[in-house]
């Protein structure tokens, strides 16, 4: 009879090994999964079963159509409209084009809800003028993808669809609320510190403050921003679900880019289809092997090990804590966000929730850990993009990447720590029991 000590071993070995391999992370579930089927003598078709019911929900439906409504905002000119606010709002402080950055990329965020999108939308533009100002590459660059971990916490975000779905239904509304105040926190610790950098190496000013220029400003990017109107207040008023919210916004994202401001055409359209398209092929791949994958295991009993290795060395809460955020930034260095919220999320949340966090809490909590590793090497999705932007190598970058690192990490403690900065909204406007 097949050793379940071996399949386990079997399993994640040839998972890992596999992404020494530079196999994609998708086809190594995958390939690991049905090697590890046949070792166990389990039916193949299983794997098959699991894969069609990984992505057979209903509350997946929105992610789709928030990658399709995040592209459609990025090319429909809502980026130039965004920066237009931003720099009407804080431009005129020291340092006045970081501070654009940073809190266009809280508008944005909340508009596409992806790191990636935000740093190739927004750095495209913002990083050459910065550079043109007179700001380092590198700091101009680093601002840029920091800021963007702003967008996978301030609602909406696909990924917080995505760990509402494989932790059991946890409410998306909940979620969404939840993750304004560290977003926004998030924004504030790193405005702090660029403003510090700022007076330290003389960065100049922006534009001065002028309630005309913000007005004119705020009254042109309404139309954009009204996205993320309807899809918040419309899940956590009941209205409708995040699926209809999220189609809903894709309608409203057309009309804006098409009719208000005019910049895209058809020709955009099926570019924007294209690579929505291809963004969401590798997350339904990666949703639908992480289906076997995690089914596997659990039936080898690989959560309760671990459950009991970490309770096994300490039970007390804080330490706990500490080893998951550990655990989870470590996996973060070497995938996908996505992956590591449909792999681990099965794994912790019972850890988290017998020790009393909050399935929302920790939601919050894995998602701010996650979005560090987008900008650490090796694998940082967002640190490649910014390095491909600026032209500046990535060793470089991640060196120079390192006080933003300790800034997110502060973040993440108080985030980690402080469950009522993170549950009083969700808990004043929508609280357990509330659809969503």
């Amino acid at each position: 009879m097949p050793s379940t000590t071996v399949a386990t071993i079997m399993l994640i070995g040839m998972f890992f090994g596999f992404i020494i391999l530079r196999m994609p992370i998708a086809y190594a579930i995958g390939m690991a999964s049905v090697i590890t089927f046949m070792y166990l003598q389990l039916p193949l078709m299983q794997v098959v079963q699991l894969m069609v019911k990984g992505v057979f929900s209903f509350s997946l439906m929105a992610v789709p159509f928030f990658i399709i409504s995040g592209e459609i905002m990025g090319k429909g000119g809502i980026s130039d409209k965004l920066i237009e606010l931003s720099d009407a709002l804080v431009g005129w402080i020291r340092g006045g084009l970081a501070m654009v950055n940073i809190v266009a990329s809280m508008f944005f965020g909340g508009i596409s809800g992806s790191s990636a999108a935000d740093t190739a939308s927004l750095g495209t533009i913002l990083i050459p003028m910065m550079e043109k100002q007179g700001y380092d590459g590198d700091f101009s660059t680093d601002v840029t993808m920091a800021s963007s971990v702003e967008g996978i916490l301030i609602p909406p975000s696909h990924n917080m669809v995505i760990y509402s779905t494989v932790a059991g239904s946890v409410s998306v509304g909940r979620l969404f609320l939840a993750g304004f105040a560290p977003g926004v926190f998030l924004g504030i610790v790193l405005m702090i510190y660029s403003y510090v950098i700022s007076i330290k190496r003389n960065y100049p000013k922006g534009t001065p403050f002028s309630i005309s220029y913000l007005f004119k400003t705020a009254t042109s990017a309404i139309w954009g921003m009204f996205t993320v109107m309807i899809v918040v207040v419309g899940v956590v008023a009941g209205v409708f679900t995040a699926t209809e919210s999220a189609a809903i916004a894709v309608v409203w994202s057309l009309i804006v880019s098409f009719f208000i401001y005019k910049k895209m055409n058809f020709k955009d359209f099926w570019m924007v289809l294209e690579n929505a398209l291809n963004t969401l092929a590798i997350v339904l791949i990666l949703i639908s092997t992480s289906s076997a994958f995690g089914w596997l295991l659990t039936y080898l009993k690989v959560p309760a090990m671990i459950s009991g290795t970490i309770l096994g060395i300490t039970t007390n809460r804080y330490a706990i804590l500490i080893m998951m955020n550990i655990l989870m930034l470590i996996f973060g260095t070497m995938m996908d966000m996505s992956v590591i919220i449909l792999v681990l999320t099965p794994i912790l949340l019972p850890i988290a929730t017998s020790i009393g966090i909050d399935p929302v809490h920790f939601g919050v909590i894995m998602i701010t850990n996650l979005g560090i590793g987008l900008v650490t090497p090796p694998v940082g999705s967002t640190l490649f993009i910014g390095a491909a932007i600026s032209k500046i190598p990535l060793e470089k970058l991640s060196k120079s990447m390192i006080p933003f690192y300790i800034c997110m990490i502060i973040v993440l403690l108080v985030v980690t720590y402080v469950p009522a900065f993170c549950m009083t909204i969700p808990n004043l406007i929508m609280p357990i029991g509330v659809a969503g």
